[in-house]
């Protein structure tokens, strides 16, 4: 009799949890972005939160919840009600800061469920156009024969473009020196384009302008496919460090424990909207590829981020600032 109690519990909890799949939302969701409005990851929640409202003929309001690299907002959604009204934007700026952070109250593979990954952001190197090198194989043969004195620009120590440079480094097994700009990649990107710094890994979008116009000339770009919006330059991985794989990325979580069916439905639901043409073309315009995977392979793709970034971080010994 007690099983036959626990079994009809046990499908009266499935098909609530059904239920409550099929009316959902049913009021406003607040989706969390853990950065400044204007920002990549803002642009993006807006850009998403537009979307899944047509979607889903409810409000979702965008929450902007700044501070520590962006943890703030991510900690916050851990710690929410579980029943899908509190999402948040996170990406490789949390996977980094699993290990560049010593004492985060969340842990990204654990505390969130990763519901979908909305896009990538491709990056390239650039250099200087004083530097003498045009490509991969060049710039390593450079730095081996002037170790320590080629110098390269991040937003900041433990900042994704800042890293990729740094397994950049570790891959060639060149010496390089990183200099870090607290001030942001706008300070970071005056001094590259005076010569002060000679090369820096910059997202694409941001690079164009000084690319097409000459101020900068492009190495590689960083992902392991090519960018249409530089469709002749090569990546790093095919051009001499096979494996050099760096590409930003954002995805929508939720506190780890949502129901399985209300994961399911969100995954399916930015899935559909990463499908509109209207989106892949505001996505286009962003220098931006839609991500779209599903549960389990964003699940493994987290895990693999947080582990690939540990070692890398590690490596270069990156501290927070």
């Amino acid at each position: 009799m007690r099983l036959s109690f626990g079994l009809v519990a046990v499908v009266s909890l499935a098909a609530a949890f059904h239920a409550a799949a099929q009316t959902y939302p049913a009021r406003t969701v607040r989706l969390i972005a853990p950065f400044a409005p204007g920002g990549a990851t803002d642009v993006l929640a807006r850009l998403a939160a537009q979307k899944l409202g047509e979607r889903w003929g409810q409000s979702v309001i965008v929450d902007n919840r700044v501070g520590a690299g962006g943890h703030i907002g991510a900690e916050l959604a851990s710690r929410a009600t579980p029943d899908g009204y509190t999402l948040v934007v996170a990406g490789t700026p949390h996977a980094i800061g699993m290990s560049l952070y010593q004492k985060l109250a969340y842990d990204l593979a654990k505390d969130l469920a990763p519901a979908n990954r909305i896009a990538t952001y491709p990056s390239a190197i650039v250099v200087h156009p004083s530097l003498p090198a045009k490509n991969v194989k060049e710039l390593i043969a450079l730095a081996r024969a002037r170790p320590d004195q080629l110098n390269f620009g991040s937003a900041g120590i433990g900042s994704p473009n800042g890293l990729a440079l740094e397994l950049f480094k570790t891959m060639a097994k060149v010496r390089m020196v990183h200099v870090p700009y607290k001030g942001g990649s706008g300070q970071m990107v005056t001094e590259l384009l005076s010569g002060q710094v000679q090369l820096a890994s910059i997202g694409l979008p941001p690079a164009m302008p000084y690319v097409t116009s000459g101020r900068l000339r492009v190495i590689a770009v960083t992902g392991m496919t090519r960018s249409a919006l530089l469709p002749a330059a090569p990546t790093v991985n095919e051009s001499g460090l096979p494996g050099f794989d760096v590409t930003s990325w954002y995805g929508i979580f939720a506190p780890a424990a949502l129901p399985k069916e209300l994961v399911a439905k969100l995954n399916a639901d930015i899935a559909a909207i990463l499908g509109a043409a209207d989106l892949k073309e505001r996505l286009a315009g962003l220098g931006a590829e839609p991500g779209s995977m599903s549960v389990d392979a964003f699940a493994r793709y987290v895990r693999e981020e947080v582990t690939k970034w540990a070692k890398v971080v590690k490596d270069s010994g990156a501290t927070p600032d």
